[in-house]
């Protein structure tokens, strides 16, 4: 029993390098899926950021929206999943406790 607590002490930490991997991924695949999906939405390459004087507030807080939902469930998809493979091969949940990160 002492060497399980130990384990599920000890894990947390050896996630982290693995939780940083999937969080560079996770912010690559959600760049890509945003870029696709502005495209789709506007039929435009780029979309508006924030300092572009040509663009309107409609336009700026709409793409903001969507980047934003996209990132949002992307990283909680890859974490999850990333947090499961961690449970299934170790038998432990790689968070302290059952709240996560945020």
């Amino acid at each position: 029993m002492a060497k399980k607590n130990k384990k599920k002490m000890k894990l947390p930490l050896a996630y982290k390098p693995l939780g940083f991997a999937l969080g560079w991924s996770s912010g690559a695949l959600a760049g890509a899926a945003f870029r696709k999906t502005w495209k789709v939405i506007r039929h435009e390459d780029d979309a508006p950021d924030a300092l572009d004087r040509n663009r309107g507030w409609g336009e700026i807080l709409l793409a903001a929206a969507v980047q934003g939902a996209i990132f949002a469930v992307v990283r909680s998809a890859v974490d999850r999943t990333g947090a499961k493979a961690i449970e299934r091969s170790t038998g432990v949940w790689p968070t302290d406790d059952d709240g996560g990160r945020d």
